[in-house]
């Protein structure tokens, strides 16, 4: 999260679900009546002053398919999915194409350089 210029006490939230969740979720949320892979909800400050970069929900069940498709660890996908969370958490956004390309291509940094320390 630091390398992202997140404060480096800053906290975050991880949900793990199934599909029927995250789209209860997404319907809430977003307004989109079908399962995705993972949302982020931003928030600010937390309880006396402590910085929340906010929450991250995860489906497993899309997860796991995802990481059969493009034939990586299920660990690895959860790892991609976490990071994308918290790239939109950080001000990323991927509503255009190229805009998407660039955040998975980071996320894919972040995730090797994390794999790299440890």
């Amino acid at each position: 999260m630091q390398a992202e210029g997140c404060h480096p006490e800053a906290e975050l939230s991880i949900a793990i679900g199934d599909d029927a969740w995250i789209q209860s979720l997404n319907r809430k949320y977003r307004k989109k009546d079908r399962a995705t892979d993972v949302l982020a909800f931003p928030q600010d400050m937390g309880p006396e002053g402590t910085p929340l970069l906010g929450d991250v929900a995860i489906s497993a069940e899309t997860a796991k398919r995802q990481a059969q498709e493009l034939g990586h660890s299920f660990e690895h996908e959860l790892a991609l999915l976490l990071v994308h969370g918290i790239l939109h958490l950080t001000g990323w956004d991927d509503k255009a194409t190229e805009q998407r390309r660039q955040m998975i291509q980071r996320g894919e940094q972040l995730v090797a350089m994390q794999g790299e320390q440890g």
